[in-house]
């Protein structure tokens, strides 16, 4: 049986895949144009580099395990086709991606970037006024591992933690849930909103200008789900008119952001190049999942940690 992996992870990894699993072939190759593919059973990807004649030219291919949470770029109709069984890395960014948001929550709370110019100018100035934020609500769009996780952590910031899901169901750490139709209420009254929501039809565009107009002047709107969640020309409006304070952009549609682009030389604009899930733990992390989901694979079992719905795209 061969394993096909375009990551190539570190030599430690490596060999302790091939110690567990040593009925296996691994072949790590970055280039899926190489011959390998065609005698791949199982594909370890990060599902960017992988097209439709990719899995044409893989007549073997049963399982692909992709090592990261978006899936948009999945070539899912001869996926579908072929009934391939499809995993992801779901989960494993929750931690940095967390951390990411606090930081940066933090950093225009206590006024991170006015307090590092005054060092900078060796101006002394108590009188910056700084924020906390004690009491304050938190409006999480998307209810998965991730926003749980930003949940969890603003509760000991004592923050208000709301909730969007489709389902309404609770969420541990959430103080309530809400669903689509809710949102422009609890728009009015959260002072961070942040999106963690995937790419999907459902999702584009979902940030609308009249949710803008719903917030308060003073919100911050944090994007780490994906750039298409909004408009951009929506978002540059709302930052224009002040309906918002300030926008915590790391992710774009396109990306990468263009050099010329507005959002560069904004004041109450922070930008990121899409790195808030990046830790120098992501690879360990998804491998453990592969590891589970291989074990489960060669059982003949079928309980696999974060199987995708090809239908659905997650």
């Amino acid at each position: 049986m061969l394993v096909l992996s375009t990551i190539v992870p570190s030599k430690t990894i490596q060999t302790d895949l091939e110690t567990k699993f040593p009925d296996i072939d691994f072949h790590f190759q970055e280039d899926l144009e190489k011959g390998a593919l065609s005698e791949a059973e199982v594909l370890i990807t990060y599902g960017e580099d992988l097209e439709n004649q990719h899995i044409r030219n893989a007549p073997k291919l049963k399982w692909i395990m992709v090592m990261s949470a978006g899936l948009e770029k999945m070539p899912f109709e001869v996926i579908i086709e072929r009934d391939i069984l499809v995993t992801n890395a779901r989960g494993i960014h929750k931690i940095p991606m967390a951390e990411y948001t606090f930081a940066m929550v933090l950093l225009h709370e206590k006024k991170g970037r006015l307090l590092l110019e005054n060092e900078r100018n060796a101006k002394w100035d108590r009188d910056v006024r700084v924020g906390e934020l004690n009491g304050k609500t938190m409006l999480i769009l998307g209810t998965g591992a991730i926003g749980g996780e930003i949940a969890r952590i603003a509760k000991a910031f004592n923050m208000k933690t709301v909730g969007l899901n489709r389902s309404g169901r609770p969420t541990e750490y959430m103080d309530r849930i809400v669903q689509k139709k809710d949102i422009l209420i609890e728009l009015s009254q959260a002072d961070y909103i942040i999106s963690i929501l995937p790419s999907t039809h459902e999702t584009k565009g979902f940030v609308k200008s009249e949710h803008f107009k719903a917030m308060k002047n003073s919100a911050v709107f944090v994007n780490i789900g994906r750039g298409d969640v909004v408009d951009e020309n929506i978002l540059l409006s709302a930052l224009a008119n002040q309906e918002i304070a300030h926008a915590v952009l790391d992710v774009f549609d396109p990306e990468p952001l263009a050099k010329d682009h507005p959002f560069w030389e904004m004041d109450n604009v922070t930008v990121t190049s899409h790195l808030s899930s990046r830790s120098y733990k992501y690879l360990p992390r998804a491998f453990q999942i592969f590891e589970q989901n291989l074990a489960i694979y060669l059982e003949g079992k079928s309980n696999f940690v974060n199987e995708v719905d090809p239908e659905k795209g997650y």
